[in-house]
């Protein structure tokens, strides 16, 4: 019996654009809740009333703008020193610090970052489509299951791996993002992208041969 596959045509890019658009602001809206507004990410990100008493001494200290991590070591340092460093320090405090000379708090700031946002999702959602179009009729459960192994690898690659090192606090923040945001864009991409487009179907000419014979 010989079974030929019939196809479908691939993705329009008016159907991913329109479909990336949507993913890109469900991402978006995430992001808002996960950041802002329900703030998973709390403790990575905490209050301290001490704060000002932080700041000033930093501001006094005239560091130029960048991160720091202390304790450590001049770039020059000998293997020796490096490891003598280590040894004192091992078991103490130390902290990780981003110093920035100015915020930027202004509304014409906040707007640009958000621009700046949301097209970075819209571009990774956008690429997540085009891996998408290259399958052969993906079913809805293939391009959900891929969305969310997407949001599982950007997660593993960055924030998991950063945390090895520098035990980030809102690590589990940061996977839950992985999991809604990359769920629910890969339902509504399941969905869309597949709404109105024929799946593979297959023609049995062994039936037809034998109705011949």
């Amino acid at each position: 019996m010989r079974t030929l596959l019939i196809q479908p045509k691939p993705y329009s890019m008016k159907k991913a654009i329109i479909g990336s658009i949507v993913g890109a602001l469900i991402i978006f809206i995430w992001q808002f809740l996960s950041f802002g507004l329900i703030n998973f990410h709390k403790a990575g990100q905490d209050y301290t009333e001490k704060q000002d008493a932080i700041m000033s001494f930093l501001n006094s200290q005239g560091l130029k703008e960048g991160g720091y991590l202390m304790p450590s070591v001049p770039s020059t340092a000998s293997s020796d020193e490096i490891k003598a460093s280590m040894k004192e320090t091992d078991g103490k405090p130390w902290a990780k610090i981003e110093y920035h000379n100015e915020a930027e708090n202004s509304m014409n700031a906040m707007i640009m970052n958000m621009i700046r946002v949301f097209l970075v999702n819209f571009v990774i959602v956008l690429l997540f489509s085009w891996l998408v179009s290259k399958m052969a009729a993906p079913s809805f459960q293939t391009i959900l299951i891929a969305a969310l192994v997407v949001g599982i690898i950007a997660f593993l690659n960055e924030p998991y791996t950063g945390f090895i090192w520098y035990k980030t606090f809102d690590i589990w923040a940061y996977f839950l993002d992985a999991i809604v945001a990359w769920g629910l864009t890969g339902l509504w991409l399941a969905w869309w992208l597949r709404r109105g487009r024929p799946q593979m179907s297959t023609i049995r000419f062994g039936e037809r041969e034998k109705e011949l014979a």
